[in-house]
This record gives structure tokens, C-alpha cells and sequence, in this order.
């Protein structure tokens, strides 16, 4: 049997200008309740922007 990996999911992160999602990541379902925000590169936009959690 495998063991449940817990509250870790995986989550897509997009970019707030263009909406492409170019980044994935884990996050803490408990500790962190709310969407995640962080500053990344966009591919697209060429430039640093803040990438939202989408769901």
C-alpha cells in the first residue's frame, strides 16, 4: 500500500498580465488556506510579475 502524501498538493501557478500558467508547485493545505502569490518570471511577458495559484 502506498502512504498518503498528507496535505501537500500540487498547485499551477499563472501569471496575472497574460494568465499562462508556466509554473507548478506543492503547498501546505493547512498551513497555507488562502491562494498563493509570488512574484516569478514570465516566459511570455519577459519581465517579473506575480504569478496567482489557479485551481
Amino acid at each position: 500500500m502506498a502512504k498518503n502524501k498528507g496535505d501537500r498538493i500540487i498547485i499551477h501557478l499563472a501569471c496575472t498580465e497574460c494568465r499562462e500558467r508556466t509554473y507548478t508547485t506543492q503547498k501546505n493545505r493547512r498551513n497555507d488556506t488562502d491562494r498563493l502569490e509570488l512574484n516569478k518570471f514570465c516566459p511570455r511577458c519577459r519581465i517579473r510579475r506575480v504569478h496567482r495559484e489557479t485551481r
